[in-house]
C-alpha cells in the first residue's frame, strides 16, 4: 500500500528543513508555510511576485545552507547550523537578523545575500506554479545504493514523501491525479536537480556527486515530481496515497 510517510515544510527557501505531522491544503496554493520567504541576493530586487531561483540564496550555490534546520511557532522561527548559535526570529519583521546570520555560511564568490521578501501566494519554488513536491522513498533507497552511501531526505528539499512506490515510479505519476487523506493533487512536472542535492545536510560540504550518479545509473537528473492541489483536504503522515 502507498502511504505517505513524511511531511517537510522549508519555511526560508533554501533556508531550514523543518518536518510536520500534518496539514490543510487548500486548492491553488501550496504546503502551509511552504518557501512563505526568500533571500534576495546581489542586486536582486523584490518584484512582489514569483521570481527566478537565481535571484536567491540557494544550497546549490551555498552547500553550507544545506545544514540548516528550521523549527517554527507560528511567525516565530529558530533555525539552526552545526557551525552557528541558534537564530530565533520573527519573520518578516526581523528578516534582518536571518539574513546577517547565514552570511559567514554563504560563499564570498557569490552575490551576498541582501534581503528577505515574503513569496505570493503561490510562494518561491523553482517552478512559477503552487507547487508540493512528492518524493519516493524507493527512489531514495535506490540513489543510495547507486552512491554506495545512505542519501539523508534533507538532500532533495521534499514536502511529501511516499513509501510502497517503485523506485522512481513517480516520474510515472505526471498527469495523474493522487488522494492523500481528504485532499487531491494532480502531478504535474518531474524535478530535475541541481547541485544543492551534492550536499551533506548534516556538515553543509559537497559529498556526493549526485547528478552524476542519477545520469549514469537511471539516464535522467530527475528526482521527485511537482504536483498542483486541485482539491482541499487535510493531510497526515500514515495516510494512504492513492492513484485515481
Amino acid at each position: 500500500m502507498r502511504r505517505l510517510a513524511q511531511i517537510w515544510r522549508h519555511p526560508v527557501k533554501g533556508v531550514g528543513a523543518e518536518p510536520l505531522q500534518g496539514a490543510a491544503l487548500a486548492e491553488g496554493r501550496p504546503l502551509p508555510g511552504d518557501r512563505a520567504f526568500a533571500i534576495l541576493t546581489g542586486e536582486a530586487e523584490d518584484t512582489g511576485a514569483w521570481q527566478r531561483c537565481t535571484n536567491f540564496a540557494r544550497g546549490c550555490y551555498g552547500p553550507g545552507l544545506m545544514a540548516v534546520t528550521a523549527r517554527g511557532d507560528g511567525a516565530r522561527f529558530t533555525f539552526s547550523h552545526p557551525a552557528l548559535d541558534d537564530l530565533s526570529v520573527t519573520l518578516p519583521d526581523e528578516g534582518a537578523a536571518l539574513v546577517d546570520w547565514i552570511a559567514p555560511i554563504y560563499p564570498a564568490a557569490r552575490p551576498a545575500p541582501r534581503e528577505l521578501v515574503t513569496a505570493p501566494d503561490i510562494g518561491m519554488a523553482d517552478v512559477d506554479f503552487a507547487s508540493i513536491s512528492i518524493m519516493g522513498l524507493a527512489a531514495l533507497d535506490a540513489l543510495s545504493a547507486a552512491a554506495g552511501q545512505p542519501m539523508d531526505k534533507r538532500r532533495f528539499r521534499g514536502n511529501l514523501w511516499v513509501e510502497g512506490l517503485e523506485p522512481f515510479e513517480e516520474l510515472d505519476l505526471v498527469g495523474r491525479r493522487l488522494r492523500i487523506g481528504t485532499a487531491e493533487l494532480e502531478v504535474v512536472q518531474p524535478i530535475e536537480r541541481c547541485r544543492a542535492t551534492e550536499a551533506n545536510p548534516d556538515t553543509g560540504e559537497r559529498d556526493v556527486d549526485t547528478l552524476r550518479v542519477l545520469r549514469e545509473t537511471f539516464g535522467h537528473r530527475d528526482f521527485g515530481v511537482a504536483a498542483r492541489v486541485i482539491r482541499a483536504g487535510q493531510i497526515a503522515a500514515g495516510d494512504r496515497v492513492e492513484v485515481l
